[in-house]
């Protein structure tokens, strides 16, 4: 695999003044959360409970093959305070792939947590294939958690081999920064590195496994603590329940610092991660993202996207698709569900306030059931904008989901075309672009929409906005682009061959996500009506 940097993560920022930016050999790393929380006094890396410590201290495995660095992001890098140009360095490589340790870095580790999983209790978890190199302080002073993912064992990997496969990292790599972009919160991803191993997976689970190109990601956040790291003591229960205290004061500490004064900081960093937590979920709903598995060890006390895996943007509309094969039966992830699931888990996180003696019942209540308003507000008035309108109107947009259901319409290319009406169009007619997107419509589907359009054009005209300021707000908000599984499946047997301009050319273009690209068209090509093994539903194998 050819030693190449990502052309298609370069910004402009990228190219802006490097003052203070550092050498790797430079680079260095701190790590309040091993050295303010309690550890694992056991030092040996094996499987194993670990009962009293948020952490366990375990060093990557070196891989048997020279890695190489398949795409970094130069924005990541100077968030980091890190030399964008050091990325193109074999030397680069050689630490994100966890082959060579950071020079001037602390003690690596993999953190402790439990969760709840497809509604189980699951007992303790952690950082079964990730394992945190330490904080690296940015040019604003804000300290950004180093975790490569997939660079070998942990004390938490159970019966897995702590390593990650090509496809997996590349759609995490891509869909990291993709969402950035997008403007929804999230962990970001510093590089994207193969490993030359060979990893076997059983990617459906079906008895089937193969050898699969290895690689590792190097994923950014201020924390990667989660709802989790506060379950797995809380539930433990006895001598275990104070650190569920001395968690939370860490975290309000040194993310919520803001809060810190307050006589009523736990109460108050519960009310603000259920805020937080509200809002991400509606902007997942509003630009069509599925995580997939919303298990309560997937979701961040910071109100990010975390843990990529079978996660899938919809395409062809159904509120019940979820892109889980182990969620087929039940569907507990859909898109139509993730609301739910959101104050479900917002639910378990104050259940564990509760346990550790941080937050009473009834103040603990009221904060969870402040979360769907607060989602609900936040969806309608996303919904608004797409539709470019300046007030929700309820029907209207129960309306145009159904029609997008029976048509199985591109939810993406459906909502961008929105604009292209005009409220001076025809009565009954259907714009151009508008069915362009929804692939021809019969005489009788035609009508349907058409009646639809003119409902939409009679609260259009009753705003009197100008089309041209509706359609600014409306593409503002409705992307062209955004990753779509069978995009990612050409660009991952790509670079699993050793090719790397798809991953290059596919996030050039996810960095403009509201922007029409000349020569993108590929990009935006609708998934085929019926959903296929492997593309738009995919397994945790990884």
């Amino acid at each position: 695999m050819p030693a190449i940097h990502s052309r298609a993560v370069q910004t402009e920022a990228a190219q802006q003044q490097k003052t203070g930016l550092k050498s790797l050999e430079d680079l260095q790393l701190e790590s309040t959360f091993t050295a303010e929380l309690p550890g694992d006094p056991n030092t040996k890396n094996r499987r194993r409970q670990v009962e009293g410590a948020f952490y366990s201290y375990a060093s990557p495995t070196p891989t048997n093959t020279e890695p190489c660095t398949v795409a970094y992001s130069p924005e990541v890098a100077q968030m980091i305070g890190l030399d964008p140009e050091e990325c193109q360095r074999p030397e680069f490589a050689a630490v994100f792939s966890g082959n060579a340790p950071v020079p001037q870095g602390v003690r690596p580790y993999a953190q402790n947590y439990g969760g709840h999983q497809f509604g189980m209790w699951a007992g303790q978890l952690g950082d079964g294939r990730a394992i945190s190199l330490g904080q690296a302080v940015g040019p604003d002073g804000t300290p950004y958690e180093l975790q490569l993912k997939g660079a070998g064992e942990t004390p938490y990997s159970r019966m897995a081999d702590g390593r990650a496969v090509m496809r997996s990292s590349v759609r995490e790599f891509i869909a990291s920064e993709a969402m950035f972009y997008l403007g929804i919160p999230t962990t970001r991803a510093l590089s994207l590195v193969g490993t030359g191993d060979k990893v076997l997976r059983d990617m459906f689970y079906n008895g089937n496994a193969a050898y699969e190109p290895g690689a590792v990601v190097c994923r950014v956040s201020p924390s990667f603590v989660r709802f989790g790291t506060f379950q797995l003591p809380a539930l433990r229960g006895g001598d275990q329940l104070p650190l569920v205290r001395q968690l939370a004061d860490y975290v309000i500490r040194h993310l919520y610092s803001h809060l810190e004064d307050k006589a009523d900081k736990h109460a108050e960093v519960l009310r603000e991660i259920v805020r937080r937590t509200a809002s991400l979920v509606a902007q997942w709903q509003a630009v069509g993202f599925v995580h997939g598995v919303g298990n309560t060890d997937n979701f961040s006390i910071l109100g990010e996207t975390i843990d990529y895996g079978p996660y899938g943007f919809l395409e062809r509309f159904d509120p019940d698709f979820t892109p889980n094969t182990t969620d087929l039966s039940g569907r507990r992830y859909s898109y139509r569900n993730q609301t739910m699931i959101g104050h479900w888990n917002i639910a378990q996180l104050a259940n564990a306030f509760i346990a550790g003696g941080i937050v009473d019942q009834p103040t603990a209540q009221e904060i969870v059931d402040s979360y769907a308003d607060i989602m609900t507000e936040q969806y309608t008035t996303r919904m608004a904008r797409k539709l470019g309108l300046k007030e929700y109107r309820k029907e209207l947009a129960v309306g145009l989901i159904t029609l997008m259901y029976e048509e199985k319409a591109d939810f993406t290319n459906t909502f961008r075309a929105m604009s292209s009406v005009s409220a001076s169009d025809e009565p009954g007619t259907v714009p151009e672009k508008l069915e362009q997107a929804l692939e021809g419509l019969t005489v009788d589907r035609y009508k349907a929409w058409g009646k639809w359009l003119d409902e939409y054009r009679s609260h259009l005209k009753a705003e009197g906005r100008s089309d041209e300021e509706r359609r600014r707000e409306q593409d503002a908000v409705n992307p062209c682009y955004v990753p779509r599984n069978q995009v990612m499946q050409e660009v991952i047997k790509d670079a699993e061959a050793g090719n790397d301009e798809g991953v290059n050319d596919l996030m050039r273009v996810l960095q403009r996500p509201f922007e029409e690209q000349p020569g993108a068209e590929k990009y935006k090509v609708a998934a085929p009506k019926e959903i296929r093994m492997g593309v738009e539903l995919l397994s945790c194998s990884s």
